[in-house]
């Protein structure tokens, strides 16, 4: 990255305001054109944002504008001060005025012959028209291939073949619609080459309609200063498994976003494949990770070593970057997710079964609810209590794992039953998947890890729900920390113990189930051992206990670092919690952390003082902000630019539960994934569908693809 300016002979000093080029294209195209820098003309948008700088002495006052005592550019600033050299310089050479005239080669003889005025005149009259209607070619189809991809609508029909060509997909549908409506340059098209688009135009639009979105998200995120990472679960499409990233910022207008940003390929292993994914956001996107504040990751046991090797490769080359928790997935799903034990993994996946069995229908859940009241006839209170969790999302909750254990006798009832269908009220679907669950709920390595599970995330469960929930919350289970770790040390130093009273339960609520005790045949197989030769009660301490303890030991000390608690602890700066600990005197230690990224790191030790004044005393009849949220609308909070600034970093943490408004892109691409069938699922219009709300710029569109695609078959 350069530290000075591009423009040749630019006599801007250090203390000059430098601007990154703009990651679109037009715009940025504009830019190296003023700069009349021949060489910047090959190179992409990524690479001149990445690497090249104009300082602010060539943009007019009107280009700019301030936040938080920080001078900002805005979206479309061109520059257009300039002292242009009267001799070419530094390898540049000086354009001529006058237009060049158009030539054409002689096939015979190899000489170039000039055109006279009128034939010139004739050839760019022919050429401008075809030029702009093939520009309004390709708008239209950007434009229907927009269309669908917003609606999350295949462009590709279940017609659709190699033989078929496009004949009966989604998108040659809608441009015969646009056809049938008038749209002469689709039927001129159409007329001259058979069709309106090929299956291999179709990907290239695609692709370009990818690249624009993203340039355009990035473009925004860049504007809005530091972010944070974050990556999803892994999604397989097309036959390939790839890693969802998003982003998440504090916008201009001081509201939290997220923003789906893409799909990466997660091929490889190690070392190599945490290089390659830091790569791709960097070198291939544009990513400043410079910029980065916080990273969470979502993953499974089976790729969750993957995922602490990029953390720690992304950690190591940007130490700001904080791993933290991820919102989205309460604390202890995502501790017990992360265990790579084959009975946690079994747990995992039958609570996800669980939960799309008795989503099919609602005769199924009265099926559950009439095998509660069985269980509980005495308990009717608990027998209410438990049928309204199963009304909720109960497996997506912090508390699961004590909810199944509850539910556990009543689950295998419901399954069972359904599955022996004797009143022949199921299809042949649902009585297979209750003989699935079924089998899963009576093996034993369930039940031990359930219990082992159910009774280790206890210690972690009240903090894990603190810290998504409000400002005051979040701020205590900081403070509880250490109570936390101190329980977990307290377990594994007694584990002998505890493992007995966690076994004793398992073998008890096995018995009620008629359930032998037994060690998983999957590991006396692998080891080739004798049943016999094993007893369950020392096979399951090894093998579960001890490394469940360990693992969520381990976890909540990694993603819950002091640079993290420090963040979370200076949610004492919301109006409502400062009310709240008014005898507490500023904490301004915690706020130090982020002395390197506020306006005057000088002032604020004076101005966190002001900040404690104003809030620590309620009027009467006064309701002061409780959420970060409603503090970072607050009107006085830009008299107080340090406090602001500290606001808006704490408000990218991923840990922090976002307003329901501001939480459109996981929710977005989880239905694109759920609801798209796996043969028509695309990165790249999982992509257009998560952003729908971005502003499209067809024309740009246009642009980018005719520069990509420069061959016009068919003109």
């Amino acid at each position: 990255m350069q530290n000075h300016c591009a423009v040749p002979n630019c006599t801007s000093g250090k203390s000059d305001s430098l601007f990154r080029f703009p990651f679109d294209p037009e715009r940025s195209k504009k830019w190296v054109e003023k700069c009349q820098r021949q060489d910047l003309l090959d190179k992409s948008p990524g690479q001149l944002c990445r690497y090249y700088r104009l300082c602010g002495k060539h943009f007019e006052k009107p280009s700019f504008y301030s936040v938080s005592q920080s001078t900002v550019l805005k979206d479309d600033a061109i520059p257009t001060i300039f002292d242009v050299p009267s001799q070419p310089q530094n390898g540049q050479v000086k354009r001529s005025k006058q237009p060049v005239r158009p030539e054409e080669t002689d096939k015979e003889g190899g000489k170039k012959i000039k055109l006279s005025p009128a034939e010139t005149a004739e050839k760019d009259a022919k050429t401008v028209p075809e030029e702009e209607e093939y520009k309004e070619y390709l708008k239209s189809l950007f434009e229907v291939l927009v269309l669908l991809g917003e609606k999350s609508i295949p462009p590709t029909g279940p017609g659709d073949s190699k033989q078929d060509g496009l004949g009966s997909s989604n998108f040659q549908t809608l441009l015969e619609y646009r056809m049938h409506c008038g749209d002469e340059v689709l039927k001129k098209r159409y007329d001259a080459n058979k069709e309106c688009c090929s299956s291999a135009q179709l990907n290239q639009l695609i692709e370009v309609c990818e690249k624009s979105i993203r340039s355009k998200l990035m473009e925004e995120v860049q504007q809005n200063g530091h972010f944070s990472l974050l990556t999803g679960d892994l999604v397989r499409i097309s036959g390939e498994w790839y890693l969802p990233v998003f982003l998440r910022y504090v916008d201009q207008s001081n509201c939290q976003r997220e923003r789906f940003i893409g799909c990466l390929s997660f091929e490889g292993d190690g070392d190599a494949l945490a290089e390659k994914l830091l790569s791709d956001m960097t070198d291939k996107w544009g990513l400043d990770m410079e910029q980065c504040r916080g990273q969470a990751h979502s993953c499974s046991g089976t790729h969750f070593s993957q995922m602490r090797r990029f953390a720690a490769k992304l950690k190591e080359r940007y130490p700001t970057a904080v791993l933290a928790l991820r919102s989205t997935r309460p604390l202890n799903l995502s501790l017990a997710n992360g265990m790579a034990l084959s009975g946690v993994q079994l747990v995992m996946s039958t609570l996800r079964r669980i939960e799309s069995f008795f989503s099919r229908s609602p005769l199924l859940q009265l099926e559950l609810e009439h095998a509660i009241s069985i269980f509980y006839p005495d308990k009717e209170e608990k027998a209410k209590e438990l049928k309204e969790i199963c009304r909720t999302s109960w497996t997506r909750g912090n508390d699961a794992f004590e909810v199944a254990g509850d539910l556990l006798e009543a689950l295998l009832l419901c399954v069972d039953s359904v599955h022996d269908n004797e009143d022949m009220r199921w299809d042949d679907q649902v009585t297979h998947n209750a003989l699935e669950i079924s089998k899963a709920l009576a093996d034993f390595e369930f039940v031990m890890a359930l219990v082992v599970l159910k009774n280790v995330l206890t210690l972690t469960q009240a903090f894990g729900k603190n810290v998504r929930g409000r400002a005051a919350d979040a701020h205590f289970a900081a403070a509880s920390l250490k109570a936390v770790l101190h329980s977990l040390k307290e377990v594994s130093d007694n584990i002998d113990v505890y493992h007995e009273f966690w076994n004793d339960e398992a073998v008890n609520l096995a018995a009620a189930m008629e359930i032998p005790v037994t060690v998983p045949r999957s590991f006396l197989r692998k080891h080739q051992l004798d049943s016999r030769a094993v007893r369950p009660e020392t096979h399951y301490k090894e093998h579960l206990s001890v490394p469940v303890v360990e693992h969520v030991t381990r976890e909540m000390n990694e993603l819950f670092c002091e640079d993290h608690m420090k963040a979370l602890r200076c949610l004492s700066l919301v109006p409502a919690v400062i009310e709240q600990y008014k005898s507490t005197e500023p904490d301004e230690e915690n706020v130090q952390m982020f002395k390197n990224d506020i306006p005057n790191a000088g002032t604020l030790s004076a101005e966190l003082h002001c900040w404690w004044v104003k809030w620590s005393k309620k009027g009467k009849g006064e309701t002061l902000p409780s959420s970060l949220h409603d503090t970072l609308q607050l009107a006085d909070v830009k008299f107080f630019p340090n406090m602001l600034a500290v606001l808006r970093l704490i408000g990218i943490l991923p840990t922090l539960a976002l307003e329901d408004s501001c939480d459109v892109a996981y929710k977005r691409f989880q239905m694109y994934m759920e609801h798209t069938p796996d043969k028509f699922k695309s990165k790249s219009l999982a992509l257009l569908y998560v952003n729908n709300d971005v502003g499209y710029d067809l024309d740009s569109m246009v642009e980018v693809y005719m520069k990509t695609y420069p061959d016009r078959e068919g003109l």
